[in-house]
């Protein structure tokens, strides 16, 4: 069973979707996008409702930098 995640736990969420969306650079990503795949991850338990622009914007980064490492 995955790991219970929630909106604070953007590390993990940026890892988790560089593994579901490898090939997509996150800066490219709508928001409304962002927050339903946030929200269809495996173990993922925050209340959807309780997103911020922040949050959104944190989660982002750590994608980002997550993607930019694995292109190398």
């Amino acid at each position: 069973m995955p790991r219970e995640i929630d909106w604070t736990d953007v590390l993990e969420i940026g890892i988790q979707l560089l593994e579901m969306f490898p090939d997509t650079d996150p800066y490219t990503v709508r928001f409304t996008d962002l927050h339903k795949w946030v929200t269809q991850l495996p173990g993922f338990v925050g209340d959807p409702m309780k997103s911020t622009e922040k949050g959104l914007e944190a989660i982002q980064l750590a994608w980002h930098e997550e993607y930019e490492e694995a292109k190398g």
